[in-house]
């Protein structure tokens, strides 16, 4: 159960706010005055603060910035007069979640409540998950779903020993982030770490690539080169999209792995090799092996241990969560303070099927973020199809006519339509505004807030 403080100096409103919400089932404290806002904002340390911006004692614009000190995490909504937004927008500035002016509709207080309360969970399991997968932990591999959880400790149970590993996975699930993380868990962590696209290389050169040659090996071997598995030595070599090997170079890699020894190309001595191998794919070596493509010889050899990496629409839960984690990078990236998305962006994204998996919903975040111009990223900045398209708003021309693409920027055409869409929102409902922001799945605040950006009210 989730404790908000209520900081307010009018009693009756106190009152109010507090037997509204433990009705919906939250613990509430109810303090008067700046002072006993502050105090138990220490002692209890709340989930949420509704914070009059006057209150006796303290302001609550200090009351705020001692409460940051404390926790920078805890969520504070401040309560405002319309005459004081001026001040709400600088709470905001100094980490204010949200204000909201009085008199106010409840319904509106217990959304914000519920997206503050959201985000803040959201920003603790990250961080949570950081601590626990270590600092530096890949955003492929944050998530909380049972899949994904099932895939790190299978990572974990095979890191130690000395089993070679296929990942198979699609494209974008995080195939070498996995194989790092086996790396990283296992005895050889301080020895190099080799990753190697098996499709980058020319075919003509992969054997001179992974075993090395020697001076006059081949035309243009001026010199002894040593090989990827040489570089490798007492570390990992990851291959990944194996089954792009050759099979000239499937036979010689299945010799090397299984004699510990190899040739350089035109030489005539063998060395010891002492190397992990993980291999991954995006296809299934199965259906490979049967159709000809990889030799069974060699899929024998290097399926010691079997990782499935999961796709992003079958980790259920965790696009929330890895949403969090790139707002929070790109705000870095582009100095800004996006707090979070609204309810119908989350759900426009919980719903693509997300073909490119991790990778694509981390494009998509970027660009979101380098788009949003307010505190939270709408549906108009995902450029997402919903999966399923609810009212239609149908004869709308969507882009500019042909020939005016070269002369405008992307984002003036981005404006353009989402100004169109509107319009034609509006035409359909007869000028029913309520209507319209729930035919475009939009809170009536987020509606007129689009509305007047675009121009479209007086």
């Amino acid at each position: 159960m989730e404790t908000i403080l209520i900081a307010e100096d009018n009693a009756d409103m106190r009152f109010i706010l507090s037997n509204s919400l433990k009705e919906l089932g939250y613990q509430t404290i109810n303090v008067g005055d700046g002072l006993k806002a502050l105090e138990e904002a220490k002692q209890s340390l709340p989930d949420l603060i509704l914070l009059d911006i006057n209150l006796p004692g303290m302001s609550g614009m200090k009351v705020l910035e001692e409460i940051k000190e404390i926790d920078k995490e805890t969520a504070v909504i401040i309560l405002t007069a319309y005459g004081d937004v001026n001040s709400a927008v600088l709470a905001m500035k100094l980490g204010a979640f949200d204000y909201i002016t009085k008199p106010f509709n409840m319904d509106d207080l217990v959304l914000t409540i519920q997206r503050a309360l959201h985000t803040r969970y959201l920003s603790r399991e990250v961080e949570t998950l950081r601590k626990r997968l270590g600092e530096k932990i890949p955003a492929q591999i944050i998530g909380k779903s049972p899949t994904l959880q099932n895939v790190l400790k299978q990572a974990r149970i095979v890191a130690p020993t000395n089993m070679t590993v296929v990942i198979q996975g699609e494209s974008g699930t995080g195939k070498e982030l996995i194989a790092r993380l086996i790396h990283q868990e296992s005895p050889r962590k301080d020895k190099p770490f080799v990753a190697v696209d098996c499709g980058a290389i020319p075919e003509t050169l992969i054997e001179s690539q992974l075993f090395g040659h020697e001076k006059g090996a081949f035309t243009g071997a001026v010199g002894l080169q040593e090989g990827i598995f040489e570089r490798a030595t007492e570390g990992t070599l990851f291959l990944d999209e194996i089954t792009n090997l050759p099979h000239g170079a499937q036979m010689k890699f299945l010799r090397v792995i299984e004699e510990k020894k190899l040739q350089h190309l035109g030489g005539k001595k063998s060395m010891a090799v002492n190397v992990r191998i993980i291999t991954a794919t995006n296809i299934d070596l199965v259906d490979a092996m049967k159709a000809g493509k990889f030799r069974t010889d060699l899929f024998h050899r290097i399926n010691e241990f079997h990782i499935d990496l999961p796709p992003l629409r079958e980790r259920k839960g965790d696009v929330i969560l890895l949403t969090r984690y790139f707002i929070t990078e790109f705000n870095r990236e582009f100095d800004k303070a996006i707090k979070g998305i609204t309810p119908e962006a989350e759900r426009l994204l919980e719903d693509h099927s997300w073909p490119g998996n991790v990778r694509e919903l981390r494009n998509i975040i970027r660009r979101a973020v380098l788009l949003c111009e307010s505190d939270w990223i709408e549906p108009v900045q995902l450029s997402l199809t919903p999966a399923s398209e609810g009212s239609k708003i149908t004869g709308m021309e969507l882009l500019p006519p042909a020939g005016v693409h070269g002369k405008l920027s992307y984002e003036e055409i981005l404006a353009n339509v989402e100004t169109a869409l509107l319009k034609k929102t509006i035409e359909q409902t007869g000028g029913n505004k309520t209507k319209a922001a729930e035919m475009l799945n939009l809170n009536r605040k987020t509606f007129y807030r689009r509305l007047k950006k675009r121009g479209l009210l007086p």
